[in-house]
């Protein structure tokens, strides 16, 4: 027998099956900003919140008439869900993917379990609007769809990814930058105020190559010089010139975040005696790889930081000492470390592959593994490069700010 009818205010249900890290964040976010309804699951054993939700949430999901829409991560079999729950099936069905299970990193494809992608595939075909936080997040997903198929022994569907394409749009993950000024050290807060300056008074920075362009070892010309401030080597003080670079590494300790290619460029300059601190952030799980703890006993002298920090704070006040961030990913579909380090002045290295292009500029790519090392070890030799360097990602239009609107549509009766 169903539940009765009750009367619930919002229109707009939200329905998490993985309630943690970035799914969290955006569902807190919407339910900040948006009235709504909220059904989530705690962040705990994802393969079988996967398989298993959407019969758990059709019976926790009261019925009620003044739903409109339902907004989802692509963890939850939708398909299954509408479904299971025919009041639901003429809502506006919104599915947002954080990660797609067909591009992602597997040690070997016959690991892969169909069953996953297989249910993304049918959520999309059942979805109104189908959103993905980048356009490598989409592309990987519509172009994997038709050899996943084909894994079917026979009587295969076709052309599934050209039913889905019409409903897809990118919408970056709205990332919350909160205001790091009190956290800066003394040459990223000069190098800030540099850059303020010339983009209200263009006049006071008609060169401006040294702020928005890589620098050299020559000094800043003077025109960029923020006024009453004085400051050597565009913008980094004399106390800060002998302090070695320091690198930071901000993912969760996992295999797909490939932290042997970090530990072993940070060996190979450890055996050319190059000068680093290095600090080892981001979430650990029950299975540690066992480069952690071997490389930490192995870089001992350099560590700065080592493990995560429930603190955001300490987060944030790490990030902003630190002078270059690295991200060494096989699996990377957005990527809100490497922008909320770019946020408190990090210069970034990146793969050139995954997402990172979509984000950042060819400088801040590498495409092997010797090139992040000569990097690396340009940057340790001379790490003023890094700290006068004033990085050209504009962070804003990946903050709520700029994304709200978007989000508000979407969550009405229009697409973003």
């Amino acid at each position: 027998m169903h539940e009765p009818e009750i009367s619930i205010g919002s229109g707009i249900l939200l329905v998490e099956p993985f309630y943690g890290g970035s799914h969290k964040q955006l569902i807190d976010l919407l339910k900040k900003n948006v009235d709504c309804s909220v059904f989530t699951l705690p962040a705990k054993k994802w393969h079988w919140r996967a398989r298993t939700s959407a019969l758990y949430f059709s019976q926790t999901i009261p019925y009620c008439t003044s739903y409109r829409v339902l907004f989802s991560s692509s963890v939850l079999n939708l398909c299954e869900l509408v479904a299971l729950r025919p009041d639901l099936a003429h809502l506006k069905k919104v599915l947002y993917f954080h990660e797609n299970q067909l591009a992602y990193p597997v040690r070997k494809d016959q690991d892969r379990d169909f069953q996953y992608g297989y249910n993304q595939v049918l959520s999309c075909l059942v979805s109104d609007v189908v959103v993905f936080n980048s356009h490598f997040n989409m592309d990987s997903f519509l172009s994997s769809i038709p050899s996943h198929m084909k894994k079917i022994p026979d009587h295969r569907p076709k052309n599934l990814d050209e039913l889905i394409r019409p409903k897809c749009v990118v919408l970056s993950y709205p990332v919350q930058f909160p205001d790091v000024t009190r956290l800066l050290p003394q040459h990223k807060l000069l190098k800030l105020q540099a850059t303020e300056m010339c983009h209200s008074d263009h006049s006071s920075c008609q060169d401006n190559k040294c702020l928005m362009q890589r620098c050299d070892e020559e000094p800043c010309p003077s025109s960029c010089q923020p006024h009453a401030v004085q400051r050597p080597e565009c913008g980094e003080p004399v106390s800060d010139q002998g302090k070695p670079l320091h690198i930071v590494w901000p993912h969760r300790w996992e295999h797909d975040k490939n932290p042997e290619l970090f530990f072993n460029t940070l060996l190979k300059l450890k055996e050319q005696e190059l000068h680093f601190h290095v600090s080892v952030l981001g979430e650990t799980f029950t299975d540690v790889p066992d480069i952690f703890p071997s490389s930490k006993c192995l870089l001992d002298s350099h560590i700065l930081n080592w493990g995560f920090l429930s603190s955001k704070d300490d987060y944030l006040q790490v990030l902003c000492d630190a002078d270059v961030v690295v991200s060494t990913s096989n699996h990377e579909f957005f990527g809100v470390s490497m922008l909320e380090a770019v946020h408190c002045g990090c210069f970034p290295l990146c793969p050139k592959a995954l997402v990172y292009p979509e984000i950042f500029p060819v400088q801040y790519l590498y495409s092997t593994p010797e090139q992040l090392f000569k990097r690396l070890k340009e940057l340790c030799k001379r790490p003023g490069i890094a700290r006068r360097h004033v990085v050209k990602v504009d962070t804003s239009k990946f903050s709520w700010t700029s994304l709200k609107p978007q989000f508000w549509t979407l969550l009405t009766d229009g697409r973003p």
